[in-house]
């Protein structure tokens, strides 16, 4: 897992388009924060229109191309509605690249990626500088929420679909799949995954299960994204009982034998 130089810069909105639904596709020029990017980390936007009133709100990076890189984000209340609304030419702030991500496969395993929704976002630049081409399991709610299909397949990976409502691929949760995979065997499979709490939760429990490594992005909510407001801790164990670790300096990406999804009493 790797961490790069936090930089504080001015960027400006290369494009900004709808991508499927109600998801949108944002590509900042970023001069300071796109080579520095490593898989599983993010960008903390402060988010132009909005004002005084609004922090700024975490992005996984999607994808960076040189001095550039993009974000895919769901329109879901003001401040993402105000970002919907940016347009080639304007300036934001940002800080990043920020957190802990994730670690490349070795080029003896085999990587199962699994995604809800657009936590596919915080996995596509994995799969871009992975040594070696795995499976994608994406799942979401309906089709809409299935993101970057084809992008995955363009890389090289295996693309297995689950939509709740089985408006695309099967339907069912994406754990389904996963664990059909899991049982057919296999040597040197590492999982990793971002999405919704409880799929996190069930991947680490496939993860033990199989006994298989698992290195899982979460999903908090982080108001400062630099480690200060310790709004976004998640229990650990350590090697004397369990402690308190942030998402946005210790995560957003943990090791899953590590995490305990309940405080213990």
């Amino acid at each position: 897992m790797l961490r790069a130089v936090m930089v504080d810069e001015s960027v400006e909105v290369v494009e900004n388009r709808p991508a499927a639904g109600s998801y949108h596709l944002l590509t900042l020029r970023a001069a300071g924060i796109a080579p520095a990017a490593q898989p599983g980390q993010f960008v903390h936007l402060r988010i132009p229109c909005c004002g005084g009133a609004l922090l700024r709100r975490p992005f996984s990076i999607y994808r960076v191309r040189g001095q550039t890189l993009s974000i895919l984000y769901k329109v879901v209340g003001q401040g993402t509605a105000a970002l919907a609304r940016a347009r080639a030419g304007d300036r934001m702030d940002a800080l990043g690249p920020l957190g802990h991500g994730f670690s490349l496969p070795g080029r003896d395993e085999q990587p199962l990626l699994v995604a809800g929704g657009y936590g596919v976002a915080a996995l596509y630049l994995l799969a871009e500088r992975s040594p070696v081409r795995g499976v994608l399991f994406q799942g979401g709610r309906s089709r809409q929420d299935i993101l970057c299909e084809e992008e995955f397949r363009a890389l090289g990976w295996e693309v297995h679909v689950a939509t709740e409502d089985g408006s695309r691929g099967v339907r069912g949760l994406v754990t389904e799949p996963l664990r059909r995979e899991l049982e057919r065997g296999g040597q040197g499979r590492k999982l990793y995954a971002c999405g919704p709490t409880g799929m996190l939760r069930a991947v680490g429990r496939l993860a033990e299960e199989f006994g298989l490594p698992a290195e899982l992005s979460l999903d908090e909510h982080m108001c400062c994204g630099v480690g200060v407001c310790l709004t976004c801790v998640v229990p650990v164990r350590t090697e004397t009982g369990w402690e308190y670790q942030r998402a946005c300096t210790e995560g957003p990406v943990f090791d899953s034998r590590v995490l305990l999804w309940e405080v213990p009493e």
